[in-house]
């Protein structure tokens, strides 16, 4: 394991599709919960705050990825930690992974396993628009109070 981990110059969607397919392909598809017709897709990674940000679809998971960006160099962490980042949509937790030609990345499962009924076309749907709400901006209701207690929340429920 390096102790830093380098940043991404160009889009890393080739690279985590061609690993994650070598995962599918070698360790994953006998497994009772693989999806074999949803493909392996990264979905909508662009940079935000110098970091790449996407979705990665698989036929087992469908997750919120973080790596570095151009010019960004990480310190190397143990596979399995959790820490939290905060993105426009709110504060998400990720887990450190590491993936051969990939390096290491943060991931934040959104679903796993899939859910059955859900086809291919839902699902790349879905991935594409969980990286479209975690880069949002909150939408806050201009009649809140601005540090609700009880009460104030009680009254707010009344009124609605």
């Amino acid at each position: 394991m390096s102790d830093v981990i380098n940043g991404f110059v160009a889009d890393p969607s080739p690279r985590l599709e061609a690993a994650f397919q070598a995962v599918a392909q070698q360790e994953m598809c006998e497994l009772p919960f693989f999806r074999a017709h949803i493909p392996v897709r990264a979905c909508g990674f662009q940079l935000f705050e110098q970091q790449w940000i996407g979705g990665m679809l698989t036929p087992w998971m469908l997750s919120l990825l973080v790596l570095p960006g151009p010019g960004e160099v990480w310190q190397s962490r143990t596979v399995g930690d959790k820490l939290a980042l905060r993105l426009p949509c709110g504060d998400v937790r990720f887990t450190v992974g590491e993936m051969a030609g990939c390096g290491q990345y943060l991931a934040s499962s959104l679903m796993s396993p899939l859910e059955n009924h859900l086809t291919a076309q839902q699902m790349l749907e879905l991935t594409h628009s969980s990286v479209r709400m975690a880069l949002s901006l909150p939408v806050v209701n201009d009649n809140a109070p601005v540090n609700p207690g009880r009460r104030a929340l009680f009254r707010m429920a009344q009124r609605g």
